[in-house]
């Protein structure tokens, strides 16, 4: 069996036709479609539907999505190439407000076009599509990394518990929270896997339990209610989970229900860690409750999976799409250039140094 590690890519730049090609995963794990986007609308549409999702797919797919409009361009002047890429970054910037990966990659995007302000129009558009390339070939190494640290910290045949998708197609390959599972397989770790479904979008059902399934990994999809009996009766050995925005004291913010995990695995003794590309700490960001929070459509929860609705026609719902993790309920955060413990605004501060 062929893990999706090796044979699918979340997101891919399709040059000779001008198109960004994404994954859709709305449709998985029944339908395993591509989608071929052409137009900045679609690709916000994409992001903010979910089509592409996972914070370094995001910025991704974002890094291309501005290579692609601005090679549109009819500017003939850098002053003219510039006000059309803000309109662009801006635009783009707007489709999710959590995940900093989405604002990173388009500041870097940014930043490459400032450094080649001197040259000609033609050359700053290479310019930029050879920044979005790199983008996608750093997170690949990067997740790679995060998956031979938070390797160190599992042993074989441990039961690990995960919650949403923090796997290959979040990101450009291996993941970030599985990406030790993945590592672990080819040592022959025999890790035992258990799944939240992830309410109410069902990441974890749909996306996760697939991955892993497909991959030949020992994986049981659980709902998110039951993680706490899974917990005390011992099955679960550690809690790997991905991340959306680091805050500079270590708080974290990923998908709704992450939070009540990180409970859960303190009062059970449990570690708890999070795993995250330095491109989601962000040193500007004092805590946890500077972090905004995407309020979605509350249809989601109340109608979205079901063949009718599953909740009194016009009640009240309320639909956060992430929630955030105190610092002192992390046992450590796990990153491409090692792992940081508490206290955090420390060891954060000197591996974000360290990667500069």
């Amino acid at each position: 069996m062929t893990s999706p590690v090796e044979t699918i890519q979340s997101v891919q730049l399709n040059e000779q036709e001008d198109e960004l090609i994404l994954l859709d995963q709305t449709l998985l794990p029944n339908k395993k479609a591509y989608l071929h986007l052409s137009t900045i609308k679609e690709i916000w549409d994409a992001i903010y539907h979910l089509k592409v999702r996972g914070a370094p797919a995001i910025g991704i797919a974002a890094a291309y999505g501005i290579y692609l409009e601005t090679k549109k361009s009819k500017a003939v002047t850098f002053p003219e190439l510039y006000d059309d890429f803000q309109k662009n970054k801006q635009y783009l910037a707007s489709s999710r407000p959590t995940a900093v990966n989405l604002f990173w990659a388009l500041n870097r995007m940014e930043e490459c076009l400032q450094k080649v302000a001197e040259k000609s129009i033609t050359e700053i558009k290479n310019a930029l599509k050879e920044e979005a390339e790199k983008i996608r070939i750093e997170d690949e190494i990067v997740c790679r990394s995060i998956g031979e640290h938070a390797l160190t910290l599992l042993k074989p045949g441990f039961g690990i518990l995960t919650h949403c998708n923090a796997g290959t197609i979040a990101t450009a390959k291996y993941g970030t929270a599985l990406a030790p599972v993945y590592l672990g397989k080819e040592k022959g770790y025999d890790f035992k896997v258990f799944a939240d479904e992830t309410r109410p979008l069902l990441q974890g059902a749909r996306l996760t339990a697939w991955e892993l399934q497909e991959a030949g990994v020992d994986v049981t999809l659980i709902c998110d209610n039951m993680a706490s009996l899974v917990m005390k009766e011992g099955k679960v050995q550690a809690v790997l989970v991905g991340c959306d925005r680091v805050a500079a004291n270590g708080d974290t913010a990923n998908k709704i229900g992450t939070s009540g995990l990180a409970i859960l695995a303190k009062y059970y003794r449990v570690p708890f860690y999070v795993c995250a590309p330095l491109s989601t700490v962000d040193i500007e960001c004092e805590t946890g409750d500077d972090i905004p929070i995407e309020i979605r459509n509350p249809e989601e929860i109340t109608k979205a999976w079901y063949e009718k609705p599953m909740a009194p026609e016009n009640v009240k719902a309320y639909n956060p799409a992430f929630d955030v993790t105190d610092h002192e309920l992390i046992t450590g955060i796990v990153t491409e250039k090692g792992i940081a413990y508490p206290p955090y605004r420390d060891s954060l501060l000197n591996l974000v140094t360290k990667e500069r």
